[in-house]
């Protein structure tokens, strides 16, 4: 066995960087998910791969794992930080927006799902403990991988997007009693079913009051003592301590550690500070969820995959058939067209990462049997490799069925808009426009566009993007996109007179709205401030600007300056410029 020159775990961690840093990169570049990069990485690096020649050929111990319990630790935290970003995603604003979808469609999903599968599990033979947990972990999809195929195919902001990412944020919530249900079904294993739920649920409650008293009180004094600093590393500090401090009360409790971090991150979801967490956790959070998959991958045997191959595709392709099935149905009955509730389907057909870590954490407490384990560990994997053939299928489909259907309305539709809350309407999908709709896709903000040109709102329309035929100058016409339920009014009209006529008639039906407004230079900028506008960018002195920066960031000075200089100038109202 190699030397670790005294450091613990220092091989495996070479080892896993190197994946980290080469494999799933190459992986990347041919249009593979990491997720399902750090699962092959694992079968093949792991103790059922290559790892089982090492005794043979004795150089393969340096480059392979001979045992997954050696990083099960380090993996764990992966699995931590993941539930903490959950957490924050799910704010409430944001859930209560898509309420219908989420709370409908979503938990639909998973209550139909997880007792068809978990019905089918009880046929087979398995206990009333495990026969819940197999149906309710299956139940649930990928939110990693399927998030990623929708950024990748630009579909997040479409309707097939918006209804998929709703069910995904109701089954990232479902997580939360599941965790509750594996930690109940293993500590009163001599219990009822309802005794095992009521101790389960009744000491996470327990938790969860303690965690967001104890938060309340102490987390944004915290935060704030961090911030004023203006040293990152403190920042960064107060985060990992809340996520892991979190953990450690819930652990103590009998429960799960990511239980602790979800709920810190719920917590601090309602926080300034959300955004800021966002970004300065998410290397660490990837690279933890890297380490997780690995693990799982090292634990897939393959032998078993030889010994069962037929029962093995068999049960993926069944596993997709019954939650596209039941994904569809559903779809149509909350008004879908059937072309994206198919598409919504197939992109959600498979098993997901809550799937493997549930299986894994059920065959730890002796809930499911080993054999039992392997093989659904190996169904939930191959299923998600499946993934980015799906969401082609997925796509092809709808396009065949809309076309056969005689294409997609220009016109808003009444259904569509109703699932849309909290977006960003944007008037006019020209240069502008577009510029806008790419970075509220980068930031998952829903939005829907207006435009007057036939062709461009055609072809936008036959691939399900939210851009609509109308005059985004008409109050009318922009009540019937949700105006009133807008977070924001974008408004990119390049004529001068018909901008200051179109802000006056928004403010006039909608006070409360903040519109955005474009403007050719400062003095048009100052009429439509006077008309109403929240904020005016005058394409001029704005490009000046971002020239200026340009300049500055290319003479070295560093990026935090340069916004702050920016800032400054803006705020005097471009004097100078």
């Amino acid at each position: 066995m190699p030397h670790d020159a005294g450091i613990p775990f220092l091989r495996e961690i070479v080892i896993f960087l190197a994946i980290a840093a080469i494999l799933v990169p190459l992986f990347h570049r041919i249009r593979i998910s990491p997720v399902l990069g750090f699962l092959v990485a694992g079968v093949v690096v792991g103790p059922n791969g290559l790892g089982a020649f090492a005794n043979a050929a004795p150089w393969l111990a340096y480059v392979t794992f001979t045992d997954v319990d050696s990083i099960a630790v380090l993996a764990e935290f992966g699995i931590v930080f993941l539930l903490f970003l959950i957490g924050l995603e799910l704010s409430l604003e944001r859930l209560w927006s898509m309420r219908r979808l989420v709370l409908g469609l979503g938990s639909t999903q998973i209550l139909l799902t997880g007792l068809a599968i978990g019905g089918l599990a009880a046929l087979w033979g398995h206990s009333a403990h495990a026969a819940i947990l197999i149906g309710a972990s299956f139940a649930l999809s990928s939110t990693a991988v399927v998030v990623e195929e929708l950024i990748q195919r630009r579909e997040l902001a479409t309707r097939v997007g918006r209804a998929s990412f709703s069910v995904l944020l109701m089954q990232d919530l479902a997580v939360v009693p599941i965790l509750i249900l594996v930690s109940a079904f293993a500590d009163t294993s001599g219990s009822g079913l309802l005794e095992a739920l009521a101790t389960g649920f009744g000491v996470a409650a327990g938790a969860a009051v303690a965690i967001y008293v104890l938060g309340r009180i102490i987390l944004r004094p915290l935060f704030r003592l961090a911030a004023s600093t203006r040293a990152p590393e403190f920042f960064v500090a107060i985060t990992l301590l809340t996520a892991i401090g979190a953990s450690a009360a819930t652990g103590a409790a009998g429960l799960s550690l990511a239980l602790g971090a979800f709920l810190a991150g719920l917590l601090l979801s309602e926080t300034e500070f959300r955004h800021q967490i966002e970004v300065d956790i998410q290397p660490f959070k990837g690279l933890l969820m890297g380490l997780f998959f690995l693990t799982v991958g090292m634990g897939i045997d393959l032998a078993a995959l030889a010994n069962m191959g037929l029962l093995i595709v068999a049960s993926v392709i069944g596993l997709i058939a019954l939650k596209a099935s039941i994904l569809t149905g559903l779809g149509r009955a909350f008004g879908l067209p059937f072309s994206r509730a198919a598409h919504v389907g197939l992109l959600l057909g498979q098993a997901g990462e809550f799937g493997l870590l549930v299986v894994g954490l059920s065959m730890t407490a002796g809930i499911v049997s080993p054999e039992v384990g392997q093989f659904l560990l190996i169904v939930a994997a191959f299923s998600m490799m499946c993934t980015p053939g799906l969401a082609i299928a997925g796509a092809r489909l709808s396009s065949r069925l809309e076309h056969r259907a005689m294409g997609a309305s220009m016109t808003p539709d009444a259904d569509e808009i109703a699932e849309i809350g909290s977006h960003v309407v944007i008037a006019g999908y020209g240069r502008v426009g577009r510029a806008i709709a790419e970075l509220l896709r980068e930031e998952r903000i829903n939005y829907v566009a207006l435009d007057l040109d036939t062709q461009l709102v055609s072809e936008l329309r036959s691939r399900d993007e939210p851009v609509f035929f109308g005059d985004g100058r008409r109050a009318d016409v922009l009540a019937k996109v949700g105006a009133e339920r807008a977070s924001a009014i974008v408004l990119t009209l390049d004529q001068e007179r018909e901008a200051e006529e179109a802000v006056h008639d928004i403010r006039a039906h909608w006070p409360d709205v903040p519109i955005y407004a474009r403007s050719r230079d400062l003095a048009h900028a100052e009429q439509l401030t006077l008309a109403g506008a929240t904020r005016t960018i005058p394409e001029l002195a704005e490009s000046s600007l971002q020239m200026g920066a340009f300049v500055l960031a290319g003479l070295g000075i560093p990026p935090d300056a340069v916004s702050t200089i920016c800032a400054r100038v803006r705020d005097r109202g471009y004097e100078g410029l």
